[in-house]
């Protein structure tokens, strides 16, 4: 069980990730990207290897590449679901809202920031995330194969 204040601030890191990364990647480069005229497909995978590419931190001082590597694939295809959540909903905000619920719950529920150990006792929430990541990778699959068109600029009445 954490203390309160632990939650609050993992909440709190949480949005502000969640915040700067979709501004950067859902915002300004799909902007960026439909203005340069590319289709919506490209727009989304440019955006979300973007995305998976600010991950690419993570393996500084790792030697875990395998658990990189599985990381950016992740990243990428989370990408592309906040991609589709974004289109789908016309607006950034549910995008940011559901990144920033994301990180912590990954932190909570894992045990903390880049804490891990072989001896840790079986962890539920673990059980549960990793089917649960398999499927956002599934999804953004599946999804890629459905994005097509451009996004019409809004008309000025």
């Amino acid at each position: 069980i954490y203390r309160p204040e632990v939650v609050t601030l993992a909440l709190l890191t949480g949005l502000v990730i969640g915040l700067a990364e979709e501004l950067v990647t859902r915002g300004a480069a799909v902007t960026l990207l439909r203005k340069g005229g590319y289709s919506e497909l490209s727009v989304a995978v440019l955006s979300s290897a973007l995305f998976a590419a600010m991950h690419s931190v993570n393996a500084i001082g790792s030697g875990a590449n395998l658990t990189i590597l599985i990381l950016l694939i992740y990243t990428f295809f989370f990408g592309i679901c906040m991609y589709l959540v974004m289109r789908v909903t016309g607006t950034i905000v549910w995008a940011i809202v559901l990144h920033a619920l994301t990180d912590p719950t990954l932190f909570l529920s894992t045990g903390g920031i880049d804490t891990t150990s072989p001896d840790a006792p079986h962890n539920v929430f673990l059980s549960i995330a990793e089917p649960a990541n398999m499927l956002v990778i599934a999804f953004g699959i599946v999804a890629l194969f459905f994005i097509r068109g451009k996004v019409a600029e809004p008309q000025v009445s």
